[in-house]
């Protein structure tokens, strides 16, 4: 690309961040740095009624625990700040009033009431009230007042907002990376308001103004803001500025693949839809992928199929593999559908690829009864059974037999397990095991393997009840293993508990 990258992620801090707009963050960071380019990040503040002191460091902190940080932005390498919009407002009145001047925008001064009423006269005639081309000059506006009139309500200071003069009978062609052409009839839009009665820009001036002086070359945000792009467009063409261009991403649908997917969706079939925990000042706190134990590349792997595909069959990707491939183009324009047991997939597979070591110091953390256990021995350990885990909340249930006794056995295993005779292989088991010195798992299988066979015994009547001595039920990795790990006076010890139960 001829043109240096650099593509903006532009949440506004109005609560938590959504796992859709960290998709939106991922495939903005994932586009500049294919391209070498700059992701930054800038904060839409302009609604002040429902600003959240508390979201903008979420918000950082959730990119930063997905290991998609910003290159630019509020406190880092400013180089076109500020990145708040609220600290930019002094900007964008220059330029409504340059669109005023240039005929593509005009002073309104409709009253609330005043608009109410046409809303309502329009509904009772069965149709839709848009304020645009057809109805304009019967407003209250600049173009429907004179020059000497307008001047007399701005020196009076009456409330007016801004709005954008749509054109009549055109057509605009557009362009998206992903969706292709777009044709527009102008006739259909309204003339959206671009400057506030409060002295605020609307979202539509102000993105557009930032964005130009923030050099954005790509514009790669949700499909919510598709019916933005003519006004947006429009508003490039009027300033003489070079549009950027534009991506929209694909919706992320409810599990059952309709509807966009929501917070309420998370809450009813239990999963997160935050990166990470969120503490509101009322109410209760929502779960995040972080705090419910699922790691920073399962989540990003997910996410990167919500909407892309690479075109192979590979699913597997690191932050590095899925730089290298990919590509806006190869977004689909369908909405994606959230999977969350795919996500717990994609979680058991890098749990796998954990360091036992950083994992058995988590499990550590977790678990009060293992404070006082050796670190490299918790590590071994999981080494046994986390294949069978995709959260570190999984360890205790699988391993917690490796730290204590079991306290009983469970009842349908016992039954299927004990026997007439098991009391009595049990006990010469347990003479078996007293004489071997070398206490390792060769030596173990290659002793109490030739004493089974030796004797014709089949192998069931031995090795289930001796599983239930060690683990207290029918599960757990191999026997040899845990009596290796629990140590030649435990594993006795566990067999004799269980010859005194039978």
């Amino acid at each position: 690309m001829s043109k240096n990258v650099r593509v903006r992620f532009a949440p506004s801090p109005t609560g938590p961040l959504h796992i859709g707009g960290v998709r939106t963050a991922l495939f903005n960071y994932l586009f500049a740095k294919k391209h070498q380019g700059t992701f930054i990040l800038r904060i839409e503040d302009t609604d002040q009624t429902r600003y959240v002191e508390s979201a903008e460091n979420y918000i950082v902190n959730a990119l930063n625990w997905c290991n998609i940080p910003f290159d630019e932005g509020p406190g880092k390498n400013e180089k076109f700040g500020p990145y708040r919009q609220s600290e930019r407002k002094h900007l964008y009145k220059q330029y409504a009033d340059a669109l005023i001047i240039s005929g593509n925008a005009y002073y309104a001064f409709d009253t609330t009431e005043g608009l109410d009423y046409h809303r309502a006269d329009h509904e009772a005639k069965g149709k839709t009230f848009i304020y645009n081309w057809h109805n304009r000059l019967k407003l209250n506006n600049s173009l429907s007042l004179t020059s000497e009139e307008v001047n007399a309500k701005l020196e009076a200071g009456d409330d007016y907002v801004i709005r954008f003069k749509s054109p009549q009978d055109e057509t605009l062609h557009l362009k998206d990376i992903i969706r292709g052409d777009i044709k527009i009839d102008t006739n259909v839009l309204d003339d959206k308001v671009l400057f506030k009665s409060d002295g605020m820009p609307t979202y539509h001036l102000a993105n557009i103004v930032d964005d130009h002086l923030m050099e954005i070359s790509h514009v790669i945000r949700g499909e919510e803001w598709l019916p933005s792009l003519a006004l947006h467009m429009q508003l490039y063409t009027a300033f003489g500025w070079q549009a950027p261009q534009f991506a929209h991403l694909p919706l992320i649908l409810k599990p059952t693949g309709k509807g966009k997917l929501s917070k309420r969706d998370g809450d009813k079939l239990g999963f997160p839809v935050f990166p990470l925990e969120w503490h509101p000042e009322e109410g209760d706190a929502s779960k995040g992928y972080k705090e419910e134990g699922y790691f920073a590349d399962a989540v990003i792997n997910f996410l990167a199929f919500l909407g892309w595909n690479p075109g192979t069959e590979q699913e597997l990707f690191d932050l590095e593999q899925l730089t290298h491939a990919f590509e806006l183009e190869r977004v689909n324009k369908a909405g994606a559908r959230f999977d969350p047991d795919k996500i717990k997939w994609f979680n058991h597979h890098y749990m796998q690829e954990q360091d036992n070591a950083v994992l058995a110091e988590a499990f550590q953390k977790q678990h009060s009864e293992l404070k006082t256990i050796d670190v490299n021995y918790i590590a071994l350990v999981i080494g046994l059974i986390k294949e069978r885990a995709t959260f570190i909340s999984d360890f205790w249930e699988l391993s917690s037999f490796f730290f204590k006794a079991p306290e009983n056995f469970e009842a349908k295993a016992s039954k299927k397990a004990f026997k007439d005779d098991t009391k009595g292989l049990m006990t010469e088991l347990v003479a078996i095991i007293s004489k071997i010195d070398a206490f390792e798992i060769e030596t173990l299988q290659k002793e109490i393997k030739g004493w089974i066979t030796g004797n014709d015994i089949g192998f069931g009547k031995v090795m289930m009840p001796l599983r239930i001595a060690l683990v207290g039920d029918l599960k757990g990795p191999d026997v040899f293993d845990i009596m290796f790990m629990i140590g030649k006076s435990e594993t006795i010890s566990r067999i004799e508990k269980v010859i005194a139960t039978l």
